[in-house]
């Protein structure tokens, strides 16, 4: 029996699980919003600038910057706040890495250069190459110091003192939401197998879960599409006026999966016949929708819809629009890895955990090993 026969027989066996509303209260609260390091690669689909291997000098406004960075990493890179001392995690890590500025991507600094200091930030006593910092004069707040800044996007990262450990006695005193990491022994893969694709499906946090399980997905963001308003927030796209919708940009691995076993899975955990609707999420936010990039991803929609509407797989017609992408807004951090980070809230528990089970039984042979 085909893989797609298989899938199809699934979806005709399996009801489909109720959904419930997604509009939680909009507490928002600290959380570590997890940088997604895969073989030496960190993939930033939000952010177009964002490269480990390319060099070349950035020449990026401000204002574009904060499209694309999380806002306490803005604050930091492009307006030199300064984190809380002892707050990142990195400040006494013995991970043996690669350390990366958060906002470009530039190499920065390697493991063995770093040491554990009092000062309750990252320091390190050299840099990985004479052109991955540079430095000026900082007289702010009445004090000399020296301003450390990312070669290629004159990031601020934090500030170089003379109080270092040999060999060179220097102090690269960093903030921790400025750098990202990679473990040592990650292999590095191309980026070339690396593909996008933005699909809405009613509350993104159910997508964005059951997608996380999928073996070679590396990355997914929940966040918005298909509006008229340029970066909308939560609270915005909720009224149902932007015209924008819940989704998830999913970044995955061609060698490992494709198109096809994507859609299978967009197909199979929400319900694509109720227009703007899912279970009790009514608005045009919630609409079932793919966002193609280019004509494959919209010829493999195409292909999965006419073979679903085939096979009479749903009894009500498949209403999922095919739009062309334009842009995606991350949503704000706590949106971000929620069933993770609430795992025992009542919605994650009655709402999103059948969802995970419905996928895990249907694409038993395709979930990630539990680390």
């Amino acid at each position: 029996m085909s893989k797609l026969k298989t899938f199809l027989n699934y979806l005709v066996i399996l009801p489909l699980f109720a959904l419930n509303a997604c509009g939680q209260p909009n507490n928002k609260r600290d959380t570590t919003q997890k940088t997604i390091a895969m073989e030496n690669v960190i993939n930033k689909p939000e952010n177009p600038y964002y490269s480990n291997t390319d060099t070349k000098k950035l020449t990026v406004s401000n204002a574009e910057w904060e499209k694309v960075l999380p806002e306490d990493l803005y604050q930091v890179a492009r307006h030199a706040d300064t984190e809380r001392a002892f707050t990142g995690k990195m400040w006494n890590s013995e991970t043996k890495g690669t350390y990366y500025c958060a906002t470009c991507g530039n190499k920065l600094f390697k493991s063995n250069q770093k040491f554990t200091s009092s000062c309750g930030w990252p320091s390190f006593f050299e840099q990985v190459n004479k052109s991955s910092i540079t430095f000026k004069d900082d007289n702010s707040y009445g004090m000399k110091r020296t301003e450390a800044l990312c070669g290629r996007c004159d990031s601020h990262l934090g500030h170089l003192f003379d109080d270092g450990p040999e060999p060179t006695g220097k102090r690269y005193c960093m903030n921790a939401v400025s750098l990202d990491f990679v473990p040592e022994g990650i292999a590095e893969i191309s980026t070339g197998n690396l593909e996008t694709i933005v699909l809405g499906g009613g509350c993104y946090w159910c997508v964005e879960a059951v997608y996380e399980n999928l073996q070679g997905i590396k990355s997914v963001s929940s966040g918005f599409a298909g509006g008229a308003v340029d970066n909308p927030s939560y609270a915005e796209v909720c009224t149902g006026r932007t015209g924008a919708a819940e989704v998830v940009e999913i970044t995955f691995d061609k060698t490992v999966t494709n198109l096809d076993e994507i859609f299978q899975v967009f197909f199979t955990v929400h319900d694509p016949t109720t227009l703007n609707r899912q279970g009790a999420d009514t608005g045009t936010q919630y609409r079932s929708v793919i966002f193609y990039k280019n004509d494959e991803q919209k010829k493999a929609a195409e292909s999965i819809i006419a073979e679903l509407t085939k096979e009479n797989v749903y009894v009500s017609k498949i209403v999922t629009t095919l739009e062309p992408f334009k842009k995606f807004f991350k949503a704000e951090d706590y949106h971000q890895n929620y069933y993770e980070n609430n795992k025992e809230q009542p919605y994650c528990q009655m709402v999103i955990q059948p969802k995970i089970e419905k996928f895990e039984k249907v694409f038993k042979d395709r979930l990630k090993k539990k680390k």
